[in-house]
C-alpha cells in the first residue's frame, strides 16, 4: 500500500500507533451522549429496510456493534490495519475489512446506508468531493448517509490539532452543500454543544442518496 496518498498513510500510521489507547477512550463514549444516540437511532430507522450498511472509518468497531444492536446488517471498514485487528477481536460476530473510504471494494448501489462517524474529519477539504462521490456510488438510490463531524461554530473550514492526527472542523451548511453537490438531499441535522470533556460543537447530518434520473440532475 505504498502508493497511498501521503494523508492516507499519515492517518493510517497515526491510528495504528494508538489502537489500545484510542479503543479504551472510545469504549463507553456513546453511553454519555443521548443526542448522538438518537441520531444513530434515526439513521437505523431510515436504513433498516434498504440493504447492508457500512460504517466507514469504523475504528475499534463500537459504533458498528451499536448499529448491529439496532437490528442492522452492518459491517465496518477502516484505513488502519491495527484498528481492524482490534475490531475483529472485540466483535467476533461482525465483519470488518481494511480499506479506504474513497476507493471502496463495493459494487455500485450495493449499500442501503453509510455511517461516517467522525471519519471524514481527516480528509483534506479539497479531497472531500471525491469521498462523497464514492459514498454516492455505493449507495442505492434512497439510501441513507449519516455524517458526524466537528462543527466550525461560525468560522470557516479549519484544521485543528486532533489528538491522533490533523483534522478539520466544517460549517454545517458548507458540508451539507458538498454532499448535495455529490447527489445527496438533506433529511435533517443536529448540532450539539460540547460536553465538559469536549472542545468543539458536534455536527450531524442525515442525507438521502438521490436518484440520478431525478429531473434537473445530471
Amino acid at each position: 500500500m505504498t502508493d497511498r496518498p501521503a494523508h492516507l498513510r499519515a492517518t493510517s500510521d497515526a491510528y495504528d500507533a494508538v489502537v489500545a489507547r484510542y479503543a479504551d477512550l472510545a469504549r463507553d463514549w456513546l453511553d454519555g451522549v443521548p443526542l448522538d444516540r438518537s441520531v444513530i437511532a434515526a439513521f437505523a430507522d431510515l436504513a433498516r429496510t434498504g440493504g447492508p450498511v457500512a460504517e466507514l472509518g469504523c475504528g475499534p468497531g463500537y459504533v458498528t456493534a451499536h448499529l448491529r444492536g439496532l437490528g442492522l446488517d452492518v459491517f465496518g471498514v477502516d484505513l488502519s490495519p491495527g484498528m481492524i485487528d482490534f475490531a475483529r477481536a472485540a466483535h467476533p460476530g461482525l465483519h470488518f475489512r481494511t480499506g479506504s473510504m474513497d476507493a471502496l471494494d463495493l459494487a455500485d448501489g450495493a449499500l442501503g446506508g453509510i455511517v461516517s462517524w467522525y471519519s471524514v474529519i481527516h480528509v483534506p477539504p479539497a479531497e472531500l468531493p471525491s469521498y462523497f462521490a464514492e459514498f454516492r456510488r455505493v449507495l442505492a438510490p434512497g439510501g441513507t448517509l449519516l455524517l458526524a463531524f466537528f462543527e466550525a461554530e461560525g468560522g470557516p473550514v479549519a484544521a485543528f490539532d486532533h489528538k491522533v492526527t490533523t483534522a478539520y472542523r466544517w460549517p454545517v451548511d458548507d458540508l451539507a452543500e458538498k454532499a448535495r453537490e455529490a447527489g445527496f438531499a438533506e433529511i435533517g441535522r443536529m448540532l450539539r454543544e460540547p460536553g465538559s470533556e469536549e472542545r468543539f460543537r458536534r455536527g450531524h447530518l442525515l442525507m438521502r442518496a438521490e436518484d440520478a434520473r431525478t429531473p434537473g440532475r445530471t
